[in-house]
Order: C-alpha cells, then sequence, then structure tokens
C-alpha cells in the first residue's frame, strides 16, 4: 500500500491540487481548491473489484498485471497556503 498526498498550490492564475507532478484542473479560489483535493482523497479510499490493468511505463512499454480492489492507498492533503 502507499502514500497520496494532494498538494494546494497556486496554478493558472487561481488554485489547483498537484498529486507528484500532475495538476488538478484550476480553481477559482484556494477554498474550492482545498475541498476538491479533500474530496478525491477521500475518493481514493474507496476499494473496489480486482482488475485486470494495462499501463505504459516512461519507457513505452506496455504492461499487463492483476490489481487488488482493496490496495488503496493511505491519503493525506497539505495545504501551506494562506487565505
Amino acid at each position: 500500500m502507499g502514500h497520496v498526498t494532494y498538494d494546494i498550490v497556486e496554478h493558472d492564475g487561481g488554485y489547483a491540487y498537484k498529486v507528484g507532478d500532475v495538476f488538478s484542473e484550476t480553481f477559482p479560489t484556494h477554498q474550492a481548491a482545498h475541498e476538491a483535493a479533500e474530496a478525491a482523497a477521500r475518493r481514493q479510499q474507496i476499494g473496489g473489484r480486482d482488475e485486470a490493468i494495462q499501463y505504459q511505463d516512461s519507457k513505452g512499454r506496455w504492461h499487463e498485471e492483476q490489481a487488488d480492489g482493496g490496495d488503496r492507498p493511505e491519503t493525506d492533503v497539505e495545504d501551506d497556503l494562506r487565505d
């Protein structure tokens, strides 16, 4: 099981949450971005069915594996911005 952190950041003239190097859509307010990050973090905790998945790695190779639907990461929201 891994860990996912949602960081609240200023982005494109507004605010967004970011996981690693990936940004969410831009929200007009800091509060809206924070609430969206909290909702995304909650959804990340919901388990599902085991599934066969395919994904492409950074070198362009495709992989197939069985994903455990109950293996959910821990999540948190980090927000160092001030309103």
